[in-house]
C-alpha cells in the first residue's frame, strides 16, 4: 500500500497556490445565458475552491496567490479570511492587473461558462514574492497547473515547487489545465512535464495526461503506461480522473487500486476536481490513509456538484461524513 510521508508536526496542513477570483452564476438552472436575470456572486478560481475545500472540512490552510487592488479582490481576501484561511502569502497587485471573472450557466452538461482572464492579477505573483520559510510550515503544497501558463507566475510556481522539495514539503500538482491560457499543447506539456517531475503527487482527468504526453507519448490512451510515465525521479502517486468511470490510482511501488462515483443529481458540472482535490488533500494531511482519501474526494465531488456554487458547495467534516453513512446505509439495506 503507497504511504506518503508528510512532516506531521507543522501548523499548516496544506498551502494552496493559484488563481483565486469571483465567479458569477446564473440565477436559474436551465436557462441559456441570453435569457439568465441575474447572477449570484461566489469566490472561485481551483486553487481558491480547494484551499476552501480542505478548510471547511476543518484543515489548516494557506494560500500563494495574488489578486488585483480593486473591489473584488477586497472580496476575494475578506471572504477567504472569513474562512480560516492564512494569506500571508497573497499578494495585491496595483499595476492595472485584474482579478479574474467567470460567468456561468447552471446546467448538469452543455453549461457555457465565460472567463474574463485579460491581464489576469493570479498570473502576476513573482518568484522572490514566494517565502520559502512560509512553505516550510506546511505538509504540502498544492499547485493548481493555470499558474503555470504565464510569466511570472509560471517562475513562481516553479521556485515555489523547489523550496518545497528542499523543505520535505510534499508537493501536489493538480494539472487544472485550461487550453485558452495556453499558446499550444506542446508549450503546456513541457512545462507540465517539468513540474510533474517535482511533484510527489499528479492528479488530473484523461485529457489533461493526454495534453502532458504530446511530446512524449501522442495518441497513447493506456492509463497504465501513462502512470508509469509519470511515476518517475520524485512522483509516488498518479491519480487519472474519469468523469463517470470514476478514478484510477497508482502508487510508485506498484500498488494500484480504482474508486467509482457516487451517483446524485447534478446541477452543474465543475467544482468536482477542486472538491476531489481537497478531499483527498484533507484526508493525507491529517493521518487518513490513501484509500479514504479517495473515497472522501469522490464524495465531496459528488456533493459539489449538486450544489449551486463551487466554494459555497464545498462539504463540511460533518456533512461529508453524512453522505457516506446515508450510502453506506443504502448498500446495506438493498
Amino acid at each position: 500500500m503507497t504511504k506518503i510521508k508528510l512532516q506531521q508536526q507543522r501548523p499548516i496542513d496544506a498551502i494552496v497556490l493559484g488563481r483565486a477570483g469571483v465567479d458569477l452564476y446564473a440565477n436559474e438552472a436551465n436557462t441559456d445565458m441570453a435569457d439568465v436575470s441575474g447572477f449570484k456572486k461566489f469566490v472561485g478560481g481551483s486553487a481558491a475552491n480547494i484551499a476552501v475545500a480542505v478548510s471547511k472540512l476543518g484543515g489548516k490552510t494557506g494560500f500563494i496567490g495574488c489578486v488585483a487592488d480593486d473591489a473584488f479582490g477586497g472580496y476575494v481576501r475578506g471572504y477567504m479570511t472569513e474562512q480560516g484561511i492564512n494569506l500571508e502569502g497573497m499578494m495585491t497587485d496595483s499595476s492595472g492587473s485584474r482579478t479574474s471573472v467567470a460567468f456561468t450557466e447552471m446546467k448538469p452538461d452543455d453549461c457555457t461558462v465565460l472567463i474574463y482572464r485579460n491581464k489576469a492579477s493570479d498570473l502576476t505573483l513573482k518568484p522572490e514574492q514566494v517565502d520559502p520559510a512560509y512553505i516550510a510550515q506546511s505538509k504540502m503544497l498544492v499547485v493548481t497547473g493555470t499558474a503555470l501558463s504565464e510569466s511570472p507566475s509560471r517562475e513562481a510556481t516553479l521556485i515555489a515547487m523547489e523550496h518545497a522539495r528542499r523543505s520535505n514539503t510534499v508537493v501536489v500538482l493538480d494539472v487544472d489545465y485550461r487550453p485558452y491560457s495556453w499558446r499550444t499543447d506542446v508549450d503546456a506539456s513541457i512545462y507540465y512535464g517539468i513540474a510533474a517531475g517535482l511533484s510527489d503527487i499528479v492528479i488530473g482527468n484523461r485529457e489533461e495526461f493526454d495534453m502532458m504526453e504530446t511530446v512524449l507519448a501522442p495518441g497513447n490512451t493506456d492509463d497504465d503506461a501513462t502512470a508509469q510515465r509519470f511515476l518517475r525521479t520524485n512522483t509516488q502517486l498518479v491519480i487519472i480522473k474519469a468523469g463517470e468511470l470514476g478514478s484510477k490510482v497508482y502508487g510508485h511501488d506498484g500498488y494500484k487500486f480504482q474508486h467509482g462515483i457516487f451517483r446524485v443529481d447534478v446541477q452543474k458540472p465543475f467544482g468536482s476536481g477542486d472538491s476531489f482535490a481537497g478531499g483527498l488533500i484533507w484526508t493525507l494531511a491529517t493521518g487518513g490513509e490513501l484509500e479514504d482519501g479517495v473515497k472522501h474526494g469522490s464524495a465531496a465531488a459528488a456533493i459539489n456538484v449538486s450544489g449551486d456554487s463551487c466554494t459555497e458547495a464545498m462539504p463540511t467534516k460533518a456533512e461529508l461524513f453524512e453522505f457516506l453513512n446515508g450510502r453506506e446505509k443504502k448498500l446495506l439495506s438493498a
